[in-house]
């Protein structure tokens, strides 16, 4: 009987090369402890590569051929980061490599978000494809770009003719392969838009499977509503709503942080479907400009310099702002960081406090609106505002449907003072919040950076170790992954990041960026 089985055996495994040769990989990584992106505990595991794809993932023979060989013992294995928030547009040339994004482990970056992106993706991605970065880019259309080509920086409601406009260039768009739309309701122009316009223009994002991704109205004094506009223009549009970076800004806001993620978490129950993402920091940064009352900005740079130029106007701004700080329970505008100021460098890492007094003027909170206004003429500086709650901060982060993002571009070395989330967001969560403060667990951490983002983008290839999958792979050393990047000294890379694997190509070979740049254009669902 067994001379019978065994020559059955033999047949078969003659008659089956699949089964009578292990197929060849291009890499394989053994001894790995694999976190597969879904949420569940880590196996040891070998993972195999073949032709930018994942081509095993299990106990593999000994024996199994591969050209190159990792030996990931005592590392985890896990599917590459996606980086769910980010503005890369203007820097992909300076720094094709995304050293950034890279080191912390992100492979794949979602851009043309806050309402600005490339006004035309198909010539964008075109560019990308020729330009070749390290990391995949997906992108979202930004409405405020949309507003803008249509109706410049208008504060009114757009005509029936307008909103068709529109409309024709967010379906554009969506067909040129965008992954949905965003809004930025606070920057000019998005901040004159009101709810039934972006109603209307989420639609046609619904239509080819996008979702709405929103800068939200307010994230301080009026957040909750802004969240119920979010959560309205979703169920009117029929679409996913992914809300960018939730905090709760200003001392006054501090310690609701429940309270918002109930209004969240009571839609999913209604069955909406709803995200978040954060980046794990207590302070923002965006514009200098977005300080201004939202009538002065009106029609563009040159407007504002009349309006401001009228005593009375200006006058009435200042008196704004020290309203604003007053609300905030500050005296002086301390929390606002200058990141780049390319009038004058030298004001880069200083707070508007601190300007104000290399200027000679007044120490007082009258003087530093003066120099606010001052600033904004001159050039829109990029700020750091120090602003929100550590334990808000770890609330937020505890919240399951809430992925790691960045909110930042592909950081140029050495230039400016820019906020440290664009060097280490998740390598912060892993080393900081993970292994030291175990605000959420390992195998958590990983879902929010992988098949959390992949499975609300629509990146249906990309986020989990399966064969046949993508292979955007990360091998990092939990004892030691960490940030290094500081809000003084904020060019450093991450540590940790052992390996890096872009679409199969090796990006990071022991800890060290190689300079391959296979990145990919990641395309939506609705591509034509």
């Amino acid at each position: 009987m067994w001379r019978a089985i065994l020559l059955f055996l033999t047949v078969a495994l003659l008659s089956n090369p699949a089964l009578a040769q292990q197929p060849r990989a291009d890499l394989l990584i053994r001894n790995g402890r694999v976190l597969d992106g879904t949420g569940n505990a880590w196996f040891y595991a070998d993972v195999a590569v073949q032709a930018g794809k994942i081509l095993a993932v299990g106990r593999l023979p000994k024996d199994y051929p591969a050209d190159t060989v990792l030996n990931a013992r005592g590392l985890i294995v896990a599917p590459g980061f996606i980086d769910v928030h980010t503005h890369i547009e203007d820097d992909e040339v300076k720094q094709p490599t995304a050293d950034n994004f890279i080191y912390d482990g992100v492979t794949t970056v979602i851009t043309g978000n806050c309402g600005s992106s490339r006004p035309d993706l198909r010539r964008y991605f075109a560019f990308l494809d020729s330009l070749h970065l390290s990391v995949n880019v997906a992108s979202l259309v930004g409405h405020g770009t949309v507003r803008k080509a249509v109706m410049g920086r208008a504060n009114r409601m757009p005509t029936e003719a307008e909103l068709g406009q529109m409309e024709t260039l967010v379906e554009q768009a969506m067909q040129a392969g965008a992954v949905g739309m965003s809004s930025g309701l606070i920057y000019v122009p998005g901040t004159y838009t009101r709810t039934p316009e972006l109603v209307r223009l989420a639609r046609v994002a619904a239509r080819y499977q996008g979702l709405y991704a929103t800068h939200m109205r307010n994230e301080s004094d009026s957040v909750r509503q802004a969240i119920q506009e979010a959560l309205l223009v979703g169920r009117e549009a029929g679409l996913p709503v992914e809300i960018s970076h939730l905090k709760l800004g200003g001392q006054a806001n501090w310690g609701h942080a429940a309270d918002l993620l109930n209004l969240i978490e009571t839609a999913r129950q209604n069955g909406q479907e709803v995200t978040i993402d954060q980046y794990p920091y207590t302070a923002s940064s965006t514009s200098l400009s977005t300080l201004l009352p939202d009538n002065v900005q009106a029609d563009g740079r040159d407007s504002l310099r009349v309006r401001l130029a009228r005593p009375a106007v200006r006058k009435a701004v200042e008196t704004f702002l020290v309203a604003r700080l007053r609300k905030r329970k500050l005296r002086h505008f301390s929390y606002a960081v200058v990141a780049s100021f390319p009038p004058d460098p030298s004001y880069n890492g200083l707070s508007i406090e601190a300007i104000n007094q290399r200027r000679g003027r007044p120490h007082n909170a009258r003087a530093e609106a003066a120099t606010i206004l001052d600033l904004v003429l001159q050039h829109d500086a990029g700020m750091v505002f120090h602003g929100m709650s550590e334990p808000d901060v770890q609330q937020i982060m505890r919240y399951p449907f809430n992925m790691v993002a960045s909110d930042a571009s592909i950081r140029v070395w050495q230039e400016g003072v820019p906020h440290p989330r664009g060097y280490g967001s998740n390598a912060r969560v892993l080393g900081h919040y993970v292994r030291e403060l175990h605000v959420i667990s390992l195998e958590e951490a990983v879902r929010r950076m992988t098949s959390l983002p992949a499975q609300t983008f629509g990146l249906t290839d990309r986020g989990l170790l399966r064969p046949g999958l993508a292979a955007d792979l990360v091998v990092f050393d939990p004892k030691e992954v960490a940030e290094r990047s500081t809000f003084t000294q904020p060019h450093q890379y991450s540590v940790g990041m052992r390996y890096v694997l872009v679409n199969g190509q090796l990006t990071v070979r022991n800890g060290q960026h190689t300079k391959r740049r296979a990145g990919q254009v990641l395309y939506g669902p609705g591509r034509r």
